[in-house]
């Protein structure tokens, strides 16, 4: 649950769901059409979402190797916890990095995935990781990364799990 007044109802996980399924493509007429509900319910609720920061943004998925970038790499790295978060923060500025997740468990609590030119610049970015406070236990080349929709946003296909 969210910090909204309300919580979310089915008809706001199937939204969720169809826009997490490919949102560029997906109308809120389309949604609309396959939930019988009106376009402008819809769209209501997504800017309900919107504003309740539930949903957060919209985001492009790009095959960084198609790009001619072939040194996609996820560096596992180790922050103290008490200054996790704003390590986190500071490591974002970092030219090359394009995403960051905080892990709650483990010594290894601070995921970043990175792009690179070459073997230089990967060096350059862990050398500024660790300028940021970050020390980095590994690194690993990202061949395929692969997403779907959250199972539960889907209500009409969700059965007793008990």
């Amino acid at each position: 649950m969210t910090d909204s007044e309300y919580p979310i109802d089915d008809l706001d996980r199937q939204i969720i769901h169809a826009l997490q399924g490919d949102a560029r493509h997906t109308s809120a007429s389309d949604i609309a059409e396959s939930l019988d509900v009106s376009a402008r319910t819809v769209r209501n609720r997504i800017n309900n979402l919107e504003e309740d920061g539930v949903i957060r943004g919209y985001n492009v998925d790009v095959d960084y190797e198609a790009a001619g970038y072939q040194l996609h790499t996820l560096i596992v790295c180790t922050a103290p916890i008490h200054e996790r978060e704003e390590i986190a923060q500071r490591a974002l500025e970092v030219d090359g990095v394009v995403a960051i997740r905080e892990v709650m468990t483990g010594a290894e609590n601070v995921h970043i995935e990175v792009v690179g030119i070459d073997g230089n610049d990967l060096s350059r970015i862990g050398r500024d990781l660790n300028d940021v406070g970050l020390k980095v236990v590994d690194e690993d080349l990202i061949r395929n990364e692969y997403t779907r929709p959250f199972h539960r946003f889907n209500t009409e296909a969700i059965v007793d799990d008990n």
